[in-house]
């Protein structure tokens, strides 16, 4: 089996009136098999960004365990001395994760 090149799979977000991820829904891998569904919240998720973990979009493909289809990497960006999580290339005044069902 393929190693993955991920360490998270995030598949829905939560976000603040602000516009910043209170928390998402994602899966964690743990050597070679993944967590069933956590719910990480944007302090973890920064933390684990900054100490070089990989999280992309996605879902978990059905009856199929630790196998997703995952599209975008996460990625965090600074802005004016602000910190944004964001899935896309283009500067960002706020959290921003497209494609991921907001819940």
């Amino acid at each position: 089996m393929a190693k993955n090149k991920y360490d998270g799979v995030i598949e829905a977000v939560h976000y603040e009136p602000s516009g910043e991820i209170k928390w998402v829904r994602a899966y964690i891998r743990h050597g070679s098999v993944f967590t069933d569904r956590l719910l990480i919240d944007r302090e973890k998720l920064i933390s684990d960004l900054r100490e070089g973990k990989r999280y992309y979009i996605g879902t978990r493909v059905k009856s199929m365990g630790g196998i997703f289809q995952v599209s975008e990497p996460v990625r965090i960006q600074h802005n004016n001395e602000k910190t944004v999580i964001t899935s896309t290339d283009n500067s960002t005044i706020q959290d921003n994760l497209v494609d991921v069902p907001v819940i």
